[in-house]
């Protein structure tokens, strides 16, 4: 090994479990592609959940009918380049005759089966529902109302009833705030949180591990500074693998009704693995009896793949925030897209209520410049106002362009019956998986809970499984987990993330399993077994 490998070798050992597990992941990145302008080795980077795949039909729809809204705006004004803006009255009938003029454009069906199922099933006007989404496709109004346009905060809110709660709701409904993308909604979520004294500095929170790293970060922030209980996710199958479950252990430490908020990823990351029934039942019950005022936040990204997935805001509505993103799905991490949802009747309006006369009268004037009655302003709206430091609250929202993609693709989801896309979508991470754990040359456990957009993959359950414990204490006291990662991206350009780095095991590593082609997962699989291979054997030249 040269003297400048030393060198990257060192530095990358001195930062390896010291920063975010992306930020090191950048370092393997920089070290993979040395002289990759040099060599024929493309890079593979499993190490970010970006997928691969868009769903284009909802695009089509979105650009066709902004071409309908350009038309639009040129029949009120059209001065060289310079165009006027929609105008309701007749607008549903101007976008069928479009329609009919421009057969086979583009997204011309799904346009109409949007206008259809807004009417038909939602009970819309027509051109009510037209206009909101011209006007919002041309983007030349603020967001009004500022926390989710109307029509489509009425769409987006049926999506998630299929897609969050397997279409069996809670009694009652789901307020909406469209932000941009779930990183935007932990940012306004834990800001409004602290802001309206629901959090202080200090407080006990908790977190199911592994977690997606800002989770881990963010409540260590001097401005938060929580007490962090962890529960874990050490439920261990009959064979000896992790099934990445919580045993009633862990999740009895929420009995402790000094912890005030609970944070999970559902279907977790980086194990994708969504929380069994039994677990949400025994979490129920511990709720119920000695922590009925535990606020949950779950962000639910991964849960449409999962078959038959329910999030916990459709079976603890009262305590939960639901945080999704709709990047994932629909290949839109580029677009922003995501949604915070809270039951009308929940916890967080009813701590608000019981907080001190002080407190209350501080937040009245955080909030009297947005109400003349500031305390009855609910949580989800003060997330709103928050979320342009209140004196702003006049021009928040999600932009109105992002709110009509929003709108086509919920529409799109909900129109396939048959499930066609999911189904999709789901063969793809686990045609993926399987072929990862054919590389490894290893048996694959079938798990109805695993969404299988990720793996995590424990080393040293690999090592003591297969090897026995001798072989384990041999790597754990020779090797470091950073050796692999090191060797994956110097010798084969082969990027993966840390496990640890998520709380997750010392030795598990983190693959995406939607981001690469998949003849890209056979050969991650097949490097990573010859890596093993050779530290068994110089193991065994030691016996």
């Amino acid at each position: 090994m040269s003297a400048t490998h030393n060198v990257e070798r060192q530095e990358i050992e001195q930062i390896y479990g010291k920063i975010s597990p992306f930020e090191f992941k950048n370092r393997l990145i920089n070290l993979a592609k040395g002289e990759d302008e040099k060599i024929a080795r493309a890079l593979l980077d499993a190490g970010r959940g970006n997928p691969n795949w868009i769903a284009a039909a909802p695009r089509e729809a979105f650009f066709t009918f902004g071409h309908f809204a350009v038309e639009e705006t040129r029949r009120t004004w059209s001065e060289n380049s310079l165009a006027g803006m929609p105008k309701k009255e007749g607008i549903a009938k101007r976008l069928s005759t479009y329609l009919q003029s421009h057969l086979n454009a583009p997204g011309e069906e799904l346009i109409k089966k949007t206008i259809d199922y807004g009417v038909e099933v939602l009970n819309f006007l027509p051109d009510d529902l037209v206009y909101e989404l011209a006007d919002g496709i041309i983007g030349d109004n603020y967001p009004v109302p500022d926390r989710m346009l109307v029509h489509i905060e009425k769409i987006v809110h049926e999506y998630l009833v299929q897609e969050m709660c397997y279409n069996k709701p809670p009694v009652g409904r789901f307020n909406l705030f469209a932000v941009e993308g779930a990183t935007a909604a932990m940012c306004y979520i834990f800001d409004s949180l602290i802001a309206n004294e629901l959090l202080s500095r200090g407080d006990k929170i908790a977190l199911m591990v592994p977690i997606f790293t800002p989770y881990l970060e963010i409540p260590h922030l001097p401005r938060y500074n929580f007490q962090v209980i962890h529960i874990r996710a050490t439920e261990i199958a009959e064979d000896g693998t992790h099934t990445w479950q919580y045993p009633k252990s862990e999740l009895e430490k929420l009995q402790d009704s000094s912890i005030k908020a609970l944070f999970v990823v559902n279907p977790s990351n980086p194990p994708s693995v969504a929380i069994k029934p039994e677990s949400v039942k025994e979490l129920i019950k511990i709720i119920d009896k000695s922590n009925p005022d535990l606020m949950i936040i779950s962000d639910d990204v991964y849960g449409t793949f999962v078959s038959e997935f329910r999030s916990l805001m459709a079976d603890l509505p009262f305590n939960t925030i639901g945080v999704y993103s709709f990047s994932k799905y629909f290949g839109v991490t580029g677009w922003r897209l995501g949604t915070i949802a809270l039951h009308e009747n929940n916890v967080f309006d009813k701590r608000l209520k019981n907080l001190p006369e002080n407190l209350k009268e501080e937040l009245r004037q955080r909030y009297e410049g947005v109400s003349t009655t500031p305390d009855e302003i609910p949580f989800i709206d003060r997330i709103v106002a928050d979320s342009r430091q209140v004196a702003l609250n006049h021009t928040a929202g999600l932009s109105t362009p992002q709110q009509v993609q929003m709108a086509f693709f919920c529409v799109f989801a909900l129109l396939d019956k048959e499930n066609d896309y999911k189904k999709l979508t789901i063969d793809i991470c686990h045609r993926r998986q399987r072929l990862l754990f054919e590389g490894l040359g290893l048996e694959l456990r079938k798990d109805i809970y695993d969404a299988a957009y990720y793996t995590e993959f424990d080393l040293l359950e690999w090592a003591c499984h297969y090897y026995g414990s001798e072989f384990a204490d041999y790597l754990q006291k020779n090797h470091k987990p950073v050796d692999i990662l090191y060797r994956l991206a110097e010798e084969s350009s082969i990027v993966l993330l840390s496990g640890a780095g998520f709380h997750g095991p010392e030795w598990s590593i983190r693959i995406s399993l939607a981001n690469l082609e998949d003849e890209c997962y056979l050969k991650i699989g097949k490097t990573l077994h010859k890596i093993l291979d050779e530290l068994v054997d110089n193991w065994k030249k030691l016996m």
